[in-house]
């Protein structure tokens, strides 16, 4: 299927462990991340850093979308992450910025990284409460943002809270609403039960109808599920075809398709959905 969504799935892989760069590559995730923070131990942090460069060098990152997640920016690991960026023979297309908490975060990596990055693509991580209540700002701080992504382990920490859905259903409201009133994407918290691909595809089913566009994997064997679970079936499409169809002949107006009531929200939400998964129809 073809698509133009940015983002349904976005595999993680500790930048120490270079043996599973090329099936990360390999894994058909749209994004695919290597982690200098919370997967690396701090006395790895600098070999991790000198490593990750060749994730983006490899031979199986061609043509791969690849990202970087640096350490906190108001740490010195984080700053260090940045500086040792700009020096990478190849530099990622994409930075993911954790735990931010201010548009400030996203504004410090935007300019030390434009000057040898000019077409940069930043995602932040809303994962403290601090966080989500500043998601509004923070998604409308640059347009080289891309996406909020929510960080659900950490946050529940924060609350002293279970790390179960629905005490963190509120937290992904706000970072769904924000990132939509700024034009950008909101991509889901990872589900830690690596085994258990049940309880992933009933995550991602929740995301999805919460207003998610994707999710992130720890495991390559989770990329299969998101990515079908974000990606609508032929029927849906012809679904909304036809509700596009309706919306023309009705002149946008209010009318009937298979029985059902529609009008403007309906034909714009059904041509949202073809623009990105069927661009070429």
């Amino acid at each position: 299927m073809m698509y133009a969504r940015y983002c349904r799935s976005m595999l993680c892989t500790p930048a120490i462990a270079v043996g599973r760069y090329a099936n990360c590559h390999r894994s058909g995730a749209d994004i695919c991340q290597v982690d200098l923070e919370d997967s690396v131990a701090p006395p790895d942090k600098a070999e991790a850093r000198a490593r990750a460069s060749a994730f983006f060098t490899s031979e199986s990152a061609s043509g791969r979308r690849c990202a970087v997640r640096v350490n906190m920016i108001t740490e010195p690991d984080g700053m260090r992450d940045l500086l040792a960026l700009r020096e990478y023979p190849v530099r990622p297309t994409i930075v993911v910025i954790p735990k931010v908490e201010s548009p400030r975060d996203v504004e410090i990596v935007a300019r030390l990284l434009r000057p040898v990055r000019p077409d940069l693509e930043l995602c932040a991580v809303i994962e403290t409460p601090r966080g989500v209540e500043a998601a509004a700002a923070i998604a409308a701080t640059s347009p080289r943002l891309r996406a909020l992504i929510f960080g659900s382990a950490d946050y529940a920490s924060a609350l002293g809270v279970q790390l179960r859905w629905e005490p963190l259903a509120q937290a992904r409201t706000r970072v769904v609403n924000a990132a939509r009133a700024a034009g950008v994407e909101a991509i889901d918290s990872p589900t830690f039960q690596l085994q258990d691909l049940t309880a992933l595809r009933r995550e991602a089913i929740l995301a999805r109808d919460l207003g998610f566009s994707g999710k992130i994997a720890l495991h390559p064997r989770q990329v299969a599920v998101i990515n079908q679970v974000f990606s609508p079936d032929a029927e849906s499409l012809e679904a909304a075809r036809r509700v596009v169809a309706a919306g023309r002949r009705s002149g946008q107006g209010i009318t009937t398709v298979d029985g059902v009531m529609v009008g403007r929200p309906f034909f714009e939400a059904s041509q949202r959905l073809l623009d990105e998964f069927d661009p070429s129809g």
